[in-house]
């Protein structure tokens, strides 16, 4: 299945910033959605963009959105969102926070308007709750509750119960981390809920009444429905996804758990789908009875039957008709289970097409979008000394190599056609992991050094024994630097001080900064503690600094990438002969991801600043320039 791409369309961070899609829905009323909004801020020179310009990848096909930031953990939904007789898709990838894909032409187009701005909590579900034909939105409450939002038409949604209750008045309980589904299991005209059990078992209520302008309570039917217990047991050949080197026998385990309500195979009733922790694929129970009489009591086998699924567990599947031929299709998010959820940090987003009864795999990324993993650090470096900024992207580990991180290149291709893109695959740095390098001409060869921080509580320094245009780097024997305290070393390189050489600032895990002075020289740097706690700062976890003349004042001001809070500018009060760095409010992008990494560079050669953002999604995000020839 094609998608398609929508160059230079523009998602303004009033719209999500590629994020938290919240606030504003029609009539909602008692759900604060204040802290979910992401904006600008006052007087933000930057607007997020996810196709500024083509981004191609190592095979030469280009990402549809390239700046997507990354999926992790997405948990996806075929819903007609606006009526127009299509399957839209729905992805959730962080908490509260909904992205949504029109299908256009047999392919997705991202609309970020197509669906409601609301708060969903840890999971969401549409369903049609009142029968009128549109999709109602389920979510978590929280916490662990359920809440319904009616469909009111026109991209309504009103918030008709923050917590579902059953008939006695208690409010119904759902772990949040499962997601339910609901669905008139036995035609009765009345709605089904059912909630995944941590135990294996499924509970079943069942609406009272018709569900319109006011909801009715939920009849508690039976806490272990059709007698369903999944079990997974671990180290089972069944169950052990491929190079599983696991004993064959193991324990039984229950999990979180994922399930699906749909007629997979057409024959009017409907089958139950159960993604599980403990189950590296996906598990189908056939429904052998009619749509009056259900009957789900047979044993659980893996789909498809005849090439089940693999993958590393905790699989999100939703069923419906992707490619508009007439009979349902499977797509599914792997949000990561006992199977190593490192290797599926990128390709965890699977297409399989029903042809002729049988599914196949089209596709793990059926979103095009840059990716390396989790925890992505971007770098904006000219690297092969050409006058133009590459981007360098590190990740935490590697999906392809879980014993290492990588360092992957995105080469600038820009000539007479604009700006682009290429993706190189990754550069010839060992390391560890959580990789964090910062570039420099550390021995004053004119070409480019590292100065590699991971996981552990040091630095590394890797020469380049080669060219600026074929690099080759070796470690020096030892590390070079040790944290006094603190690890996941994220290092920094400007001159503070105005002699000409490079010196480091390093942020940490604990959310502090290290200051570094080079008391060498421009051919030789040696490195002297300042101070562990510099400035007194403190980030709350993770400090990702860069160092940039943000303001155009000709000195280096510095950025800080924080865990949850965003980014933090401390500007150069000083000059650049001798910083004084003061925390001052900045109009930075609100509700960036966890563990936001910032790179700063003129990537289009306007003059102007653009910012990459790298984050747990283990993709990019890209904030244009809004104001050709000013600093932001």
């Amino acid at each position: 299945m094609s998608v398609l791409p929508a160059r230079g369309r523009v998602l303004l961070l009033l719209a999500g910033a590629m994020s938290a899609c919240a606030g504003g829905a029609t009539g909602q009323a008692g759900a604060s959605s204040e802290p979910l909004r992401a904006t600008a801020g006052e007087g933000s020179p930057w607007r997020a963009v996810i196709d500024p310009f083509p981004v191609v990848s190592e095979a030469g096909t280009p990402y549809e959105f390239p700046f997507l930031g990354g999926f992790n953990v997405p948990r996806p939904q075929l819903v007609d969102l606006d009526g127009d007789g299509d399957l839209d898709l729905v992805v959730q990838e962080r908490n509260d926070a909904l992205l949504f894909f029109e299908r256009r032409e047999g392919g997705y187009a991202f609309a970020p308007d197509l669906g409601p701005r609301v708060p969903v909590g840890e999971w969401y579900r549409f369903v049609d709750v009142d029968g009128d034909g549109d999709p109602d939105l389920l979510a978590e409450s929280p916490y662990s509750y359920v809440r319904l939002y009616r469909n009111e038409g026109a991209g309504g949604f009103r918030l008709l119960a923050d917590t579902l209750r059953d008939d006695r008045g208690g409010a119904i309980f759902s772990d949040r981390q499962n997601i339910p589904n609901a669905a008139d299991i036995d035609c009765d005209g009345n709605l089904d809920l059912f909630i995944g059990r941590l135990e294996g078992t499924i509970t079943r209520y069942e609406a009272t009444g018709r569900i319109g302008a006011t909801v009715a309570p939920f009849r508690h039917v039976e806490d272990r429905f059709q007698g369903i217990e999944i079990v997974a047991e671990f180290g089972n050949p069944l169950f052990q996804a491929p190079g599983d080197t696991a004993p064959t026998t193991g324990p039984s385990l229950h999990g979180a758990n994922t399930m699906a309500l749909a007629d997979a195979d057409g024959d009017g009733d409907v089958d139950l789908f159960w993604g599980d922790f403990f189950e590296p694929g996906l598990l189908l129970i056939e429904n052998a009875g009619t749509c009056e009489r259900p009957d789900l009591t047979g044993t659980p086998v893996p789909f498809p039957p005849d090439d089940p699924v693999a993958t590393s567990g905790y699989n999100a599947p939703t069923f419906g008709d992707a490619d508009g031929d007439g009979d349902p299709d499977l797509v599914m998010g792997v949000l990561g289970g006992a199977y190593d959820a490192n290797r599926t940090a990128a390709d965890n987003l699977y297409f399989l097409e029903q042809l002729d009864g049988r599914f196949e795999l089209r596709t793990t990324r059926l979103i095009g979008q840059v990716d390396i993993g989790s925890e992505s650090i971007p770098t904006l470096v000219d690297w092969e000394g050409d006058g133009d900024l590459d981007l360098l992207l590190a990740n935490k580990i590697d999906p392809t190599d879980v014993g290492t991180s990588r360092i992957y290149l995105f080469e600038n291709e820009t000539g007479a056609g604009g700006t682009s893109y290429a993706a190189r695959g990754p550069v010839a740095v060992e390391g560890a992991y959580h990789n964090a390098p910062a570039f420099g001409d550390l021995d004053g060869d004119g070409d480019l050094d590292i100065v590699l921080g991971t996981w552990r509580p040091e630095l590394e320094i890797l020469w380049n024994r080669g060219t600026r245009a074929e690099p080759r780097y070796e470690a020096e024997p030892t590390p070079r630097l040790t944290l006094t305290r603190g690890a996941n070393a994220a290092p920094a390189l400007g001159d503070l001080d105005g002699d000409g050489d490079l010196d480091l600032i390093v942020g940490e895990a604990s959310g502090t900064l290290n200051h570094y002075r080079n008391d060498g020289s421009r051919s030789e740097p040696d490195f002297t503690l300042v101070s562990d706690t510099y400035l007194d700062v403190d980030v709350g976890r993770r400090a990702a600094p860069v160092l940039v003349d943000i303001d155009g004042d000709g000195d280096l001001d510095l950025v800080v990438g924080t865990e949850s809070d965003g980014l933090v500018l401390f500007r150069n009060e000083g000059d650049a002969r001798g910083a004084d760095f003061r925390e001052v409010p900045w109009p930075f992008p609100r509700g960036l991801p966890q563990y936001a990494a910032p790179a700063l560079g003129d990537v289009d050669g306007d003059g102007t600043l653009e910012l990459v953002v790298g984050g747990g999604g283990g993709g990019v995000l890209y904030f244009e320039h809004a104001g050709a020839g000013q600093a932001p």
